[in-house]
């Protein structure tokens, strides 16, 4: 199958829903973005992303997972109909993922309005859709709502999950049956039906997590409160266990000692056992700079280490004002 190529039986057809389809898709536009190549980032998610980015304002503003704009540098915007039009990074909130794209021209294209994802049921029909018209969108449904922990020192607690899943996700546009805006497309994620049969599912982050910070994105570039606590820790569960996977170069982790392979047994003295526990554990210490003590295994010894953590955002490169 060639890339972009959605099998026909689950494109969207326009005749079964009581909104123009076509000019909806128009609003979800491709993203290209360019981060330099010393970008703290950069080692881990590449100088060149792909996406897709949802217009939510007419002027132009863009609504998209943040991991695709941070760090950039130069970011262009493309339309359906193939115009490429420069964009800027105007802010990413590491909380709940999003970003946010200023186009720096005239896109022209309609702008959907945002919806209430806490009105889906387990079934729901909604339509996600990457960036190319309705030949890059599928009909999907949702098969979950609940909480998603990543190893990233990220915890979603109203994750949506949808399948069948859409093989361009990031940063995709979830419309719901009303034609308003759901949710933006983050992972695919694979589950057992306990019958040897592989599940895909998207993650999608709820739009309203955006709708609650957009004002202070749009007046600060980042939400307006003491910044959490980031330790730079990249960690996996296995058997109700933590263990360290690798640390971020330079972050306080590292800085502090530790090591890949490490377990983290206990944060402030209460024990930890799943990647959610943990981060909230973390983030209960105070903001960024605030000391976070830990209780860590080591083969076969256990040592106290604290970390004085850092406010994550200090270690990334601004992006360039045009």
């Amino acid at each position: 199958m060639a890339d972009w190529e959605i099998p026909i039986n689950l494109q969207p057809d326009p005749q079964d829903y009581s909104f123009d389809l076509d000019r909806a898709l128009q609003a979800v536009v491709g993203i290209k973005s360019y981060i330099p190549s010393d970008g703290f980032t950069a080692s881990v998610l590449g100088t060149e992303r792909a996406g897709s980015g949802v217009v939510i304002r007419e002027n132009g503003l863009i609504a998209t997972i943040g991991y695709l704009i941070i760090e950039a540098e130069t970011i262009w915007l493309t339309t359906s109909s193939g115009r490429a039009i420069p964009g800027h990074a105007l802010a990413y909130d590491q909380d709940t993922g999003f970003g946010v794209v200023q186009a720096l021209g005239r896109l022209d294209l309609p702008a959907l309005t945002l919806g209430d994802p806490d009105a889906l049921k387990i079934g729901s029909r909604v339509i996600f859709a990457a960036a190319g018209g309705r030949h890059r969108a599928i009909e999907t449904r949702l098969v979950g709502r609940q909480e998603f922990a990543g190893y990233w020192e990220y915890v979603l607690d109203d994750a949506i999950y949808t399948a069948p899943a859409h093989p361009f996700w990031n940063g995709g546009g979830l419309i719901g049956a009303d034609g308003r805006l759901l949710g933006t497309g983050s992972l695919i994620l694979q589950q057992s039906d306990g019958k040897g049969r592989r599940l895909d599912m998207n993650m999608v982050v709820p739009i309203t997590h955006l709708a609650a910070i957009l004002g202070d994105l749009l007046a600060y570039g980042r939400v307006n409160r003491p910044p959490r606590p980031w330790l730079g820790i990249y960690a996996s569960e296995s058997d109700d266990t933590i263990v360290i996977a690798e640390l971020a170069d330079g972050g306080p982790a590292e800085r502090a000692g530790l090591r890949p392979g490490d377990r983290i047994l206990a944060v402030g003295g209460e024990e930890v056992s799943d990647l959610a526990g943990l981060w909230r554990r973390v983030w209960a210490c105070g903001s960024a700079g605030a000391e976070v003590p830990l209780l860590i295994g080591r083969e076969e010894d256990t040592l106290p280490v604290t970390i004085r953590s850092a406010d994550r955002a200090s270690f990334l490169k601004e992006p360039k004002v045009h």
